[in-house]
């Protein structure tokens, strides 16, 4: 071959190879960068963590402290403050990686997760989950894990024995919260059929409002229950423990974002207006049934409607988010008082019917109100009615699982170790009974 035969076969492969590399360059175009550290994020992320813990400690503990009576205060403390220190170790250890991981040889998995990060075996220093450190995100989970549990306690004040108690919440984080936290957020099977849980609807609310009726129909009334007054110790710690749980909440909501970005922004808003509608709607409610506002109806309310648009807040704009607060103020409101009162049921401090009604309500409606604009999903109003009917299908999943499974943990420790003081450290007071410790 002469030169110029080998001067075409040149410029023959050189056309060829650039068109082979013009028709791969599409495909490598597509394919997404490995996702790197964003320091805005991990900053935003580190901050929320810091705000749901304090929504517990000393938040959850405030709130709940000032509304016992003065015999039983340090008790509700004492037990918010071991629960939260139990449950993180718990969490470390095991709960992270049965609710976020699958085994690696078994995929999909419907219903909890695998033990692969054991102990956080594999989470190292430079670990990231999206933009943000593994380890931020455990701790941020962990919060939301240590929280749920402690929400109970509402329920069961003034009569349950501490050794129950921690071995109860350790159980029931295991049993109930890890598992609806894998079905939800986890990718379990909620999560594949559609189900909309923004911050913790089903995840948190219904199942400690579920959970804290179930535990107080088991253990029965409090002794003086409708003969003697239980009034609140100090509406002043309740209302200091509910203005922290308030801001605690954009952690906890807007946090669920896992980045500093406009979801997130979408959440702080609706989260805000939400709470304030429904504390004026719970207010406005007693205010016309009982002829005076009071400062414990407007901190309910408050919770109420920081607990209604959990589910909702990063899906839908900030006019659902007014209708949500105020259905969530009205409704909670109705079950805290008339019904409650109507069925007898002693749920010391109204878990149930915040809680768990309030997460009922602010599931559901998160399936009317959800917009495409905001959250990437429609709900009813914008055509989507199938949203709904899933929305219920989450809502009845965790409600029916969670009913089963407490009531079983607690019916094991009834018939072995017992589950309530005796009557005589009751009537003392569970400060002086369990801990040697009073209120001066």
């Amino acid at each position: 071959m002469n030169f110029n035969g080998l001067r075409k076969l040149a410029a023959t492969a050189s056309a060829a190879a650039a068109l082979y590399a013009g028709s791969a360059l599409p495909s490598l175009a597509q394919d997404a960068p490995p996702p790197t550290l964003n320091s805005g994020d991990t900053a935003w992320m580190l901050a929320s963590t810091c705000l749901v813990l304090m929504m517990a400690i000393p938040g959850l503990a405030l709130f709940y402290g000032g509304m016992v009576r003065k015999k039983n205060v340090l008790s509700v403390l004492m037990a918010t403050f071991a629960t939260i220190c139990l449950l993180s170790v718990i969490y470390m250890v095991v709960g992270y990686s049965l609710a976020f991981t699958t085994n690696a040889n078994e995929g999909y998995q419907p219903y909890i997760g695998g033990l692969d990060k054991l102990l956080l075996a594999g989470v190292g220093k430079d670990s990231l989950t999206g933009t943000i450190p593994e380890l931020v995100f455990v701790c941020f989970q962990m919060t939301f894990a240590i929280i749920t549990p402690a929400l109970i306690i509402g329920s069961i004040v003034d009569r349950m024995k501490f050794s129950a108690l921690l071995i109860f919440m350790a159980a029931w984080m295991l049993l109930v919260y890890i598992p609806v936290c894998h079905w939800v957020w986890g990718g379990g099977f909620l999560s594949a059929d559609g189900v909309l849980d923004f911050a913790g609807g089903t995840v948190v609310h219904i199942n400690a409002g579920i959970a804290g009726l179930v535990a107080a129909l088991v253990l029965g009334r409090r002794t003086g229950y409708g003969t003697e007054s239980m009034a609140p110790f100090n509406l002043v710690l309740t209302l200091i423990g509910a203005s922290l749980l308030w801001v605690g909440w954009f952690g906890f909501n807007a946090g669920s974002a896992v980045a500093a970005n406009s979801t997130a922004g979408v959440a702080m808003m609706t989260t805000q207006v939400a709470t304030a509608m429904a504390a004026l709607a719970w207010m406005f409610s007693e205010w016309l049934v009982h002829g005076k506002p009071s400062l414990l109806g407007i901190a309910s309310g408050a919770i109420a409607g920081l607990v209604a648009i959990t589910p909702a807040c990063g899906f839908v704009d900030p006019k659902g988010a007014l209708v949500i607060g105020a259905a969530a103020g009205v409704g909670c409101y109705i079950c805290s008082t008339g019904v409650k009162k109507m069925l007898g049921y002693d749920d010391s401090l109204d878990v149930f019917g915040v809680h768990g009604v309030g997460g009922i309500i602010g599931a559901i409606l998160t399936g009317v109100f959800a917009a495409e604009a905001y959250g990437g999903k429609a709900g009813l109003l914008e055509g989507n009615f199938a949203q709904v009917p899933i929305q219920v299908y989450g809502v009845l999943a965790t409600v029916a699982w969670c009913a089963i499974a407490t009531f079983v943990i607690l019916m094991v420790l009834k018939f072995t170790i017992g589950i309530r003081v005796s009557e005589a450290a009751e009537v003392e007071g569970l400060d002086v009974a369990l801990h040697g410790e009073s209120v001066q």
